[in-house]
């Protein structure tokens, strides 16, 4: 007779490691980064672009599964940093809003870039620096 509770526990720990271990790849420096990020997103940009990052169709674009911030990397580091003007085309939608500039510092515009590229389907390996956002120029 097998015991299904030792057998539950094994499967269920196993689901768990397998449902976390994106989270676990990432160096403890970058998860660091996207919980400092998490928490600057829910202060400043959770109001349009929502909890769940889909933002408000037509008005303010989806950070969930954006082709824009994954694919134009400078151009949305400089976008939090700066503001945003104009058309762009985010999942094949195009938006023609203002995003005022936020007030943010270099360090915070790249934690809440680590998070947001890796929340909601988005996938960074490639971790945004302070540094990095230093060098983007209006």
């Amino acid at each position: 007779m097998i015991k299904t509770k030792p057998l539950l526990f094994i499967i269920a720990l196993a689901t768990l490691t397998l449902c976390n271990s994106k989270k676990e790849d990432k160096s403890p420096e970058i998860q660091e980064s996207i919980q400092r990020g998490s928490e600057v997103y829910n202060d400043f940009c959770m109001a349009c672009h929502l909890p769940n990052g889909q933002g408000v169709p037509r008005t303010f674009p989806p950070l969930a599964k954006s082709d824009y911030l994954m694919n134009k990397r400078a151009e949305s580091i400089k976008a939090i940093k700066y503001g945003q003007k104009g058309k762009i085309t985010v999942n094949g939608v195009e938006y023609d809003n203002v995003m005022t500039p936020l007030g943010l510092s270099d360090q915070e515009v790249a934690d809440v870039m680590n998070y947001i590229t890796n929340s909601w389907g988005n996938t960074n390996n490639k971790m945004i620096t302070e540094d990095e956002v230093s060098k983007i120029q209006p």
